[in-house]
């Protein structure tokens, strides 16, 4: 496992945004606009790369100063992977199982009093819960402070969004704003409207009603919902992603593997570098463009600190 310097991200970059463009995925932009590795005074933003995921975890929040920084003793925490596909491991539409895994043994070694796993999926629950993998590994844990549950249709309720852009009042569930920390684990991949879908979208997850509607203003729709749930802290998992035809995916040649994961208290710079690994300046994707400009987070990775 290694920090990513100066040269290996533009290499890597480089790779990534020639393999996409030849698969008709990412168009190739001018690597000399990509960020480098910037030290500036804002949120920290943690980048690691390794094979062991379990360990890649734990190096990158350690990065940040531990899990612990987060969740304290005592604390309820929901932890909210993207599981919604009925897609296998392999095919990246979904966050992997063992970085989910690895996050939930992290909250209960935190003291945790309880954490749960949850999802609003796309495809049928039950079978996006077993394909994902993501249901067997967190059970393999064996912990009573830990459910991963379906959500429950009566648990959503219908709040208000102050300052809400599109979106003036929508329904959320209540589990997810009722615990103590929230933790995001988005997988990082394309998506044919919003372009990517990285932390900010992985919160549709918690939302109720009919999530398409959201797309037809889906950057002010997303910071909308996003001013609600606040994410306590986002962990990108870009351990493989993929490159086209998402969110659902599907074919494994659209899959890259890059073994790398981001982690910060601030979504939009978790995004935000998110974003560059697939040839993307930030203020290039829509959702992270207006949550900057509302005062979410911070989109110039300049002014971020990389730990």
């Amino acid at each position: 496992m290694s920090r990513i310097d100066r040269r290996e991200f533009v290499r890597r970059s480089l790779q990534l945004t020639l393999a996409a463009a030849a698969a008709g995925g990412v168009p190739l932009l001018d690597l000399l606009a990509l960020p480098a590795q910037a030290s500036g005074p804002g949120p920290a933003v943690a980048v690691r790369k390794g094979k062991d995921l379990a360990a890649l975890v734990r190096e990158t929040l350690d990065a940040l100063g531990g899990l612990g920084i987060f969740v304290k003793r005592g604390d309820t925490v929901v932890v909210k992977p993207n599981i919604g596909w009925d897609r296998t491991v392999e095919q990246g539409a979904n966050t992997h199982p063992l970085v989910v895994r690895a996050v939930v043994e992290q909250c209960l070694e935190a003291g945790a009093k309880s954490v749960q796993v949850f999802d609003r999926t796309c495809n049928d629950p039950r079978r996006c819960y077993v394909q994902s993998g993501i249901q067997e590994a967190v059970e393999s844990l064996r912990s009573e402070r830990v459910a991963v549950e379906h959500m429950d249709r009566r648990a959503y309720r219908d709040l208000d969004i102050a300052n809400g852009q599109d979106l003036k009042r929508w329904s959320f569930y209540q589990p997810a704003l009722d615990a103590d920390r929230f933790i995001n684990l988005p997988v990082a991949k394309h998506h044919s409207i919003s372009l990517l879908t990285l932390g900010m979208k992985n919160i549709m997850g918690v939302i109720g009603g009919n999530r398409g509607q959201l797309h037809r203003s889906i950057a002010d729709s997303l910071t909308d919902i996003n001013s609600v749930v606040h994410s306590t802290l986002t962990l990108v998992d870009a351990s493989r992603i993929l490159v086209a035809n998402g969110p659902q995916g599907g074919r494994l040649e659209d899959v890259r593997v890059l073994d790398t994961l981001i982690a910060s208290s601030d979504i939009v710079a978790a995004d935000a570098y998110a974003a560059t690994l697939f040839g993307h300046r930030p203020e290039q994707i829509p959702t992270i463009a207006a949550a900057a400009k509302r005062g979410l987070g911070i989109m110039d990775l300049a002014r971020v600190r990389m730990v």
